[in-house]
């Protein structure tokens, strides 16, 4: 699931709402948050949140760093 979320993220090429990441991917709320949680603390993602929004954003620097090329498989 969370290779799918950084498909997505690197597709869109900028920051995405959570919630509809969700959406598209046809999961839970508390799914969901539990896969960006683990992708922000493992620093390939960062958060940022406007009022109730909660948008994710793709960290390129660390792919770049510590697997340069991986995102132009996906």
């Amino acid at each position: 699931m969370r290779l799918k979320i950084i498909r997505m993220l690197y597709h869109h090429q900028g920051e995405m709402n959570c919630g509809e990441i969700g959406e598209q991917l046809n999961i839970q709320k508390s799914t969901v948050s539990y896969h960006f949680r683990t992708l922000r603390e493992a620093g390939l993602t960062t958060t940022r949140k406007s009022g109730q929004n909660k948008y994710v954003e793709l960290r390129l620097e660390t792919f770049e760093k510590y697997l340069p090329g991986f995102l132009d498989t996906l």
